[in-house]
Parts: C-alpha cells; structure tokens; sequence
C-alpha cells in the first residue's frame, strides 16, 4: 500500500517540477545614463514613423540559429514591442540634438538580426524631409550597422544598443548637412 503511494508521490514531485517556468527577463534598447546632469530637450528631428518586420516585431526577442532557423525566446522579452523599443531608444539617442532646420524621420527595418556570439546587425532604409514645406526634396538613405556580441542575450541587447547609436548619429550628420548626402556608416 504504501509503495503505489511513494509512487504517486514521487511521479507527482517530478510533474510539479518539470512544470516550473524560468522567470521572464526584460530588455530595452535604451541604454542608462549615467550623468543625468542635464535634462533631456526637445530635438529638431521628429519621429514619424517607424516600420520593422514581422518576424522580429514581438515582445519576445527573436534570434538567427544556423543558415535558416530562427528562435522566439519564451523568457527574453523587450520590454515593449520592438518598433517601440526602436522608437524610444531613438527619441533618447537624439535629444538635445538640433538640426538646421526642423526635420521628419521615417523608419523602415529591412532587417534587425541578433547572432548570439557573433553579431546585432541593423539594415535600415530611412528618410528625413523638412518640416518646413521648402522646395527641398526628402533625404532618402539606406545603412546598414554592424557591432560584435558575446553570447549572452545581454550582449546582444548591449550591441544593438550601439548600432542605434551609431544610427543616431547617422542621422544627425545628414540632418547637420541641410539633407544634402546619405552620411556613411563608420
């Protein structure tokens, strides 16, 4: 009698334990500041959208596996959807900065890949046109960033995290040039 009890208490210990859950992490693109001495301003480039594919446009974050495969990580969240994660980290990157003449940014993702050991990489087609009106015709660029990742999801959040930097400068150079030419990835 007691040994189907032992059974069904040990078969019951090994479900309840095969059915316990890693907690879920939260990640952000926006980086933390360390001196916030001065108060974030107003910039003179203003988001007007943003655009990312499917594929990647979750809460969970989604990495490259071999040539083919992907994998949607069940406990590695953005801390948003990543079109917002995309936005925010932008609107941080590019406060206080101030163009020569107001400006309008539309973002489109070609491709937002995380390589665990490996790489983050950003291909991004954007545009920047003046708010103005004007005679001047939209800025239209395509770049495509790069940055070296350790093998830890943190390490990737950390790379892309510098490519949107990078990208914010990007876009401050050409807005810098009153739209003149695409500005080149460094």
């Amino acid at each position: 009698m007691t040994r189907p009890l032992n059974i069904t208490l040990v078969t019951a210990l090994v479900l309840l334990a095969a059915c316990r859950s890693e907690p879920i992490a939260f990640h952000t693109l926006t980086p933390a500041h360390w001196n916030n001495a001065t108060q974030a301003q107003a910039s003179d480039i203003r988001i007007e959208s943003i655009s990312v594919p499917p594929q990647v446009d979750r809460a969970q974050i989604v990495i490259r596996q071999g040539d083919s495969g992907v994998a949607i990580l069940d406990t590695q969240w953005w801390a948003a959807s990543l079109a917002d994660e995309l936005k925010t980290a932008l609107v941080d990157q590019l406060a206080n900065r101030h163009a020569r003449q107001a400006v309008s940014l539309r973002v489109e993702v070609q491709r937002f890949d995380s390589v665990p050991g490996q790489y983050a990489l950003l291909d991004v087609r954007w545009r920047l046109r003046p708010t103005s009106g004007g005679d001047r015709p939209p800025l239209t660029c395509r770049s495509t960033l790069q940055t070296p990742a350790g093998p830890s999801i943190d390490d990737l959040v950390v790379a892309h995290q510098h490519n949107l930097k990078r990208f914010a400068a990007l876009i401050g150079q050409a807005a810098d040039t009153s739209l003149k030419a695409c500005p080149t990835a460094r």
